[in-house]
C-alpha cells in the first residue's frame, strides 16, 4: 500500500454536504482518502482546491 499526495478541482454544490459528498466522490477515484481539506475557494467559478492524502494497493 502506498500513499499520495493529490490536489482536485471540485465544483461547489448547493449545500455542505452534497459538496461534501462530491468531494468524497471525487477523491475515491484515486484511492482511499485518509484526509483531506478545501485549501481555496473559487467564488467566480464556484470551485473549491482540495488536498489529500490517499492510499492506494500495490498492483
Amino acid at each position: 500500500m502506498t500513499t499520495h499526495f493529490i490536489t482536485a478541482e471540485i465544483d461547489l454544490q448547493a449545500t455542505p454536504r452534497a459538496t461534501q459528498a462530491e468531494i468524497e466522490t471525487q477523491l475515491q477515484k484515486s484511492g482511499e482518502p485518509l484526509r483531506w481539506a478545501i485549501t481555496a475557494v473559487n467564488a467566480e467559478t464556484q470551485t473549491a482546491q482540495v488536498e489529500a492524502i490517499v492510499t492506494r494497493s500495490e498492483s
